[in-house]
């Protein structure tokens, strides 16, 4: 784990070991994981378009986040898609 501090008024952040790229039924994204300063995690999944999907619930572990990292990109493959593929899809 690193920190890193983006601001000298802001709480560094731990950036987690477990933040990695996945590719699920071809489509890949980039998982990060970051600690949130009070104990918990942070999830975003950043697309091949580099859209930020960041969830509102912090997790209580790190391989809590990763677990839901890879449970979305199983389950809600097109929200990761880029634009043209969702298109197609929809045909």
């Amino acid at each position: 784990m690193t920190m890193q501090s983006t601001e000298d008024d802001e709480p560094p952040f731990v950036n987690s070991a477990l933040s990695q790229r996945l590719t699920r039924h071809g489509v890949t994204v980039q998982v990060e994981i970051y600690g949130d300063g009070e104990g918990k995690w942070i999830l975003e999944v950043v697309d091949a378009q580099n859209a930020s999907h960041v969830w509102d619930d912090h997790f209580e572990s790190d391989q809590q986040a990763l677990a839901e990292a890879i449970r979305a990109l199983e389950e809600e493959t097109v929200e990761f898609m880029d634009a043209p593929a969702k298109l197609d899809s929809l045909h």
